[in-house]
């Protein structure tokens, strides 16, 4: 075996490790492949001699060149920014094993909304100490920082994370039953209902793109929410809603004449829903369920 062929051995053994941290960087699944590709190229250029530990090597390689991508990316954004990230769809019977990595730890789309509000630099450092478990002294010379100061930046980012419904209730059954009342409320037109089944501080992130008339981007509240359900009751008739898993949470996909109209993804805490993603771009469905296979 020729020392390209055993880096690129090696390289394949930490592909999905590295696809898991790119998309939590960049909440793209084409970006997070783009950013594997550019790690695979650092490595075949560098002096593999040198690496010791070539794991950490290729996750601090990951991270840098995911932080360069983020920082090119038009500006900051404090709150959601009308383009939701990629969800990792997966049938109702199961999580593709190519998946399993990527949303390992709970990585809903309601979290990856809440990373890209985050700098840069904080995004780095929460994704790979707190979820990825890299010492801050590792950390720090990425984002050219004291390990202490990419300590705070971590803390900083944990706080923003820790003030939003990002942690879903585990038992599926459950969030499946949570997700199917509010359907059935919204198809009945009850408005108590629907209120009965979202949390008081519900938010509703809708892409902007090609929305239903009289429909909005951002909703906060359980009777605005519900208020809502019902305008996209009467947008989607004629749809058939059909039960995913987005990113291992309970969603539904809306077909009309067997395509894509409509992606719902789900955050269910405490048996109430606290947060609603809709994708409802049929060109960007079609593209990111192709992507799925």
């Amino acid at each position: 075996m020729t020392e390209n062929e055993w880096l690129a051995e090696q390289f394949e053994a930490h592909r999905g490790h590295l696809r898991a941290v790119a998309y939590r960087m960049l909440g793209s699944l084409a970006e997070a492949e783009d950013a594997v590709q550019e790690t695979w190229l650092k490595l075949s250029r560098a002096d593999s001699g040198e690496v010791r530990n070539l794991g950490g090597w290729l996750t601090t390689v990951v991270g840098r060149v995911c932080l360069d991508m983020l920082r090119s990316r038009t500006s900051r954004r404090e709150d959601y920014s009308g383009h939701l990230p990629d969800p990792v769809v997966d049938r109702e019977d199961g999580t593709h094993p190519e998946h399993q990595a990527l949303i390992a730890d709970s990585v809903g789309l309601a979290l990856l909304v809440v990373l890209d509000t985050l700098d840069p630099a904080e995004r780095l450092a929460f994704v790979l100490h707190d979820m990825f478990g890299l010492p801050f002294d590792e950390i720090a010379p990425i984002v050219d920082r004291t390990p202490a100061a990419a300590r705070q930046l971590a803390s900083r980012a944990r706080r923003r994370v820790q003030g939003t419904p990002t942690a879903p209730n585990t038992d599926l059954h459950r969030q499946r039953a949570v997700v199917d009342a509010f359907f059935a409320a919204a198809r009945d037109g009850d408005f108590a209902a629907l209120v009965s089944v979202l949390d008081p501080d519900v938010v509703l992130r809708a892409e902007s793109r090609e929305m239903p008339a009289g429909t909005a981007r951002l909703v906060r509240g359980a009777e605005a929410v519900a208020g809502q359900a019902l305008t996209f009751r009467q947008a989607g008739a004629g749809g058939r809603p059909v039960p995913t898993l987005v990113n291992g949470a309970a969603g539904t996909l809306i077909l009309r004449d067997g395509r894509p109209q409509a992606l719902f993804a789900f955050t269910v805490v405490d048996d109430l829903i606290a947060a609603i993603d809709i994708i409802s771009d049929p060109d960007r469905l079609a593209e990111l369920l192709g992507h799925h296979g």
